[in-house]
């Protein structure tokens, strides 16, 4: 017995006839994403690198927020996990956003902790 895939994006919002098309329709919500995040990489709006939200500038959190964002709709349509159980929905991506908040967090520590160290001229231990 032959699944048929939902041909649509954004829960119905864009529905497209045939695969080829939802891939090239995916593929375009993608890109625009992505030359946002290029755009705004390039063109660093003042107000964006002078503000601190948790002691990051808001254009960091932007970034993180829509390659989160990008990670996650990869997954739910190229991996087709819209179509799975909401258990196993739930554990695959799930799992991955906390492991890259995480990661995140770790790296933003580390940095934070070696910036002071070359800001402050000051080496707790050497290795």
């Amino acid at each position: 017995m032959a699944h048929e895939h939902k041909l649509e994006i954004f829960r119905g919002l864009l529905k497209f006839k045939s695969n080829v098309t939802k891939i090239w329709g995916v593929f375009t919500v993608l890109s625009i994403v992505t030359v946002v995040e290029v755009a705004l990489g390039i063109i660093k709006p003042e107000w964006l690198t002078e503000n601190r939200f948790m002691a990051m500038k808001l254009l960091n959190w932007i970034f993180i927020i829509l390659t989160l964002a990008k990670a996650y709709y990869i997954t739910w349509d190229f991996m087709h996990m819209r179509d799975e159980v909401k258990a196993m929905r739930r554990a695959v991506v799930w799992t991955g956003v906390f492991l890259i908040c995480y990661l995140v967090l770790i790296l933003l520590i580390e940095g934070d902790y070696i910036y002071e160290v070359y800001k402050s001229n000051y080496v707790k231990f050497n290795f």
